[in-house]
């Protein structure tokens, strides 16, 4: 079972880029023509928004991790 997963998941994939083109052009005309403060605004935005998506995975995994270790920790008290 284990196995076919990671075949799967290994060989059926799609190529990911990191931003949509619309975003792309908006980012590189503002911030590449050295636009004034609210050009500045959009890359940052963006870049917030990237590193927004990027942590809650990790948040999401973290609490469950603690959660299980916490409950596996119980149980080991009452044995």
């Amino acid at each position: 079972m284990a196995v076919t997963l990671a075949f799967v998941l290994v060989f059926v994939s799609t190529d990911a880029y990191s931003q949509c083109a619309m975003c792309r052009a908006t980012v590189e005309s503002n911030v590449g023509s050295g636009s004034d403060a609210s050009g500045n605004e959009v890359g940052s935005g963006l870049n917030a928004g990237i590193l927004y998506l990027m942590v809650i995975p990790y948040l999401l995994i973290g609490t469950v991790g603690f959660l299980w270790y916490k409950s596996n920790q119980k149980k080991a008290k009452k044995a």
